[in-house]
């Protein structure tokens, strides 16, 4: 049995690239990302399972809220991403499904679609890949999209991850359809 389990690992809880802050979501960040996802509902519908129900500030505020206390916690890394001259938020990202045990990560991401097209999440899959490999000591890191998202699987090859397999009838989609997932990865 694999060793699951969150270690208190100590590491920055935020970080730069070029443009962008990345860092652990913090109370009060509710607002801005219900926002974004209010203006990017016609580009994540299709995508993303939080999309398809209508959310409150409060239900986004409580959401960051959790993903802070998960983050803390080190079950769950959830980073959000703004531009580093403005201070507005961009994008939602962070390293999921943790397994402390090898260490491994899977990287998640979306856009405010008012930013895209700007090569803003490619550089912070690129920042978010060295904070894991560098800070966190990661053997492995992975993205996980389905086949049909051209622009997803675009941000993995552009970030310089290898597309390992396309799992058939793998997930469900936001439809309940069965669904091909790519699974693209880059190990130490």
């Amino acid at each position: 049995m694999t060793n699951k389990k969150p270690i208190l690992k100590e590491f920055p809880s935020e970080f730069t690239t070029d443009r962008l802050l990345i860092r652990m979501p913090l109370p009060g960040d509710g607002p801005a990302v219900h926002d974004a996802i209010v203006h990017s509902l016609p580009e994540l519908k299709p995508w993303m399972i939080f999309a398809q129900y209508d959310q409150s500030v409060e239900d986004v505020e409580a959401n960051i809220r959790e993903s802070h206390a998960e983050f803390l916690q080190r079950k769950d890394l959830r980073l959000l991403v703004f531009l580093k001259e403005t201070g507005e938020f961009v994008a939602s990202s962070g390293l999921h499904r943790v397994d402390w045990s090898i260490p491994k990560f899977e990287i998640g991401y979306w856009i405010d679609s008012r930013h895209s097209g700007k090569g803003y999440i490619t550089e912070a899959v690129e920042g978010i890949s060295r904070f894991a490999f560098e800070q966190l000591g990661a053997n492995r890191v992975e993205i996980r999209c389905d086949s049909k998202n051209v622009k997803s699987r675009a941000v993995a090859e552009r970030a310089g991850y290898t597309l390992e397999g396309i799992l058939k009838h793998s997930e469900r989609d936001v439809a309940r359809e069965l669904r091909d997932t790519c699974v693209f990865a880059k190990v130490k």
